[in-house]
């Protein structure tokens, strides 16, 4: 991006920063001492310093659309970049290149005219940039490099939450299996099978957040598999980090997991599993939200049985499946008391006794047992196995942890059923993989697995600057342009902080771990005291322990709790 121009002179056109707008367009009408006058296209006028302003075209008044490549642009910079892609998004341009990036700004509506197999035909082999930015266009140039050099391809979706991420991978493979066709015998295609899955995937995976009622809250790299003659062949789902804490803890007006509220709504098998309305359920009751707009909870389920059934999951396992989730509900619901020894604790009451019940006949096992396993921790030493009591909050922790694995465990269970069903072709030579990664995501307080989604992304930012800047300036060089360098953030010393041995963030915490003494205080002291002056860590004025990483797409806090 390019710098703020520091060279002002009466008359420049400028964009200047604006509360409500972000930017607007100005024309500096007078220079002040160390500050710059400008009159706003509005008429009003703002003093400025020379380094909060960025130079703008002038041709940028005249009514177009817009450039559909943004290294067309003059001047390369923030409020340049907003405003080319306004323009373009007003007249339903979606897409736009910045060189070999496609930019996708989501409509939030359907344009069926822009995804039909006239558009696929157009875009089939057309040199890349020839025709209007578009993803087929990204898709196609991946299956040519991979026709032609023989080479497996990635192609990387990233964005915020909402940005539409998932549905770009759709016609990303709604694309491929146009273009590859399918390996002869298959009844349904590749991108048939996958789709088909997503209703199951999204059941177990998504959920409402502040953002978007449909968040996927899991990453999700799709692999397509050719043969030979580049006709698709096989596929397979591989799902990474998906948010276990969401299972147990949730904040209004968020949701928890689709799925819950679909078995709520099932009507007999509710009844089944002696379930009731959400707000029965701890687990579910934390947000006040249990509908989504448009949405009927008990269709969605019959959806899902269907998806079920087309993956090939049989009724028995469907219901071991339901089985298992009222179990984690009712689980959900024990609660804890003092016991008469110190720091032990019982099932509180009745009410807690009936769920211990039902949590243990859903899981198939001993409620004596499941009651001993929540309330005591068992330590092997040497002599044998030690017991040892635990206290109401550290069993609230064993229940819910308890929780959490059961979820994460069958959720990769029904990945695994979903690959066989797609059917992968161990042979292939050479895939095109699509990654649906997470988007970048600030809270006001950032939980671990936050830490690490965030982490995830600043992975791949590393290596979307190391290769896209690196390959578009060899290019340059190539083709003998005259450029200048392009600047661009480099956050490897982001990464330095997160992952650095031995003094990185997660070597302190997998360190601090393996002390039995360990608390929230003694890590957070460690880590000022090794990181104290590293430009992106900074301490809260006003705790001990919280504390702010400031990455590339921002600043996330985060609080250090046992």
């Amino acid at each position: 991006m390019a710098e703020p121009n520091m060279n002002l002179r009466k008359g420049a056109k400028v964009w200047v920063e604006d509360k409500n707008l972000a930017w607007v367009a100005a024309e500096v009408t007078d220079l002040r001492g160390k500050q710059v006058q400008v009159q706003a296209v509005s008429g009003k006028t703002v003093l400025a310093l020379p380094e909060k302003l960025f130079p703008r075209d002038a041709d940028e008044e005249e009514e177009h659309g817009g450039v559909d490549d943004m290294t067309k642009l003059t001047y390369l910079n923030e409020p340049g970049v907003l405003y080319n892609l306004q323009r373009r998004y007003a007249l339903n341009d979606i897409y736009t290149y910045t060189g070999s990036i496609l930019i996708a700004v989501n409509p939030f509506t359907k344009l069926p005219h822009l995804y039909n197999v006239h558009m696929m035909e157009q875009y089939k082999g057309a040199p890349f940039g020839e025709l209007s930015p578009h993803v087929f266009a990204v898709a196609d140039v991946s299956y040519r490099a991979m026709m032609n050099e023989g080479r497996s391809q990635s192609i990387l979706v990233s964005g915020e939450s909402g940005a539409g991420k998932t549905e770009t991978t759709k016609l990303i493979m709604q694309y491929l299996t146009f273009v590859g066709g399918r390996a002869a015998g298959d009844d349904r295609t590749v991108e048939q099978q996958v789709l088909e899955s997503n209703p199951l995937l999204e059941a177990f995976g998504n959920a409402r957040t502040v953002r978007n009622d449909n968040s996927s809250r899991f990453g999700k790299f799709v692999e397509i598999q050719f043969d030979a003659n580049g006709r698709i062949s096989g596929a397979a789902v591989r799902t990474y980090l998906l948010e276990r804490s969401r299972v147990v803890q949730i904040t209004d007006p968020e949701r928890n997991y689709h799925c819950f509220y679909q078995l709520c709504a099932s009507g007999k098998d509710a009844e089944k599993y002696k379930l009731g309305h959400p707000s029965h359920f701890h687990y579910l009751n934390q947000s006040k939200t249990y509908e989504l707009e448009g949405v009927s909870n008990a269709e969605e389920y019959m959806k899902t049985r269907r998806a079920m059934d087309i993956v090939g999951i049989s009724h028995e396992d469907q219901e071991a499946i339901f089985r298992t989730l009222a179990a984690i509900l009712h689980l959900g619901n024990i609660e804890f008391s003092p016991g008469r020894e110190h720091d032990s604790s019982v099932i509180k009451d009745q009410k807690s006794t009936f769920h211990m019940q039902m949590a243990a006949d859903l899981f198939r096992c001993d409620a004596n047992l499941l009651s001993t396993t929540l309330c005591t921790r068992t330590i092997q030493t040497r002599e044998g196995s030690i017991v040892k009591a635990l206290d109401c909050n550290a069993a609230v922790a064993s229940r819910d942890v308890l929780a959490k694995t059961v979820y994460s465990r069958l959720f990769d269970w029904l990945v695994a059923k979903i690959n066989m069903s797609v059917g992968q072709d161990l042979n292939s030579r050479v895939q095109i993989g699509v990654l649906d990664i997470y988007g970048f995501e600030c809270f006001k307080h950032n939980s671990f697995e936050q830490f690490c989604i965030n982490f995830a992304n600043e992975k791949l930012q590393q290596h979307f600057n190391e290769h896209v800047f690196k390959m578009e300036q060899d290019e340059y060089r190539k083709e003998k342009i005259n450029w200048s360098y392009i600047e661009f953030i480099d956050n490897q010393d982001v990464l330095d902080l997160i992952e650095k041995k031995p003094i990185g963030i997660i070597a302190l915490l997998d360190e601090a771990c393996m002390f039995p003494k360990s608390t929230h205080r003694t890590l957070s002291t460690k880590l000022f005291q090794n990181l104290r002056g590293h430009l992106r860590l900074e301490k809260a004025k006003f705790s001990e322990t919280d504390f702010t990483v400031s990455h590339y797409a921002g600043k996330a806090s985060g609080r250090i709790v046992s």
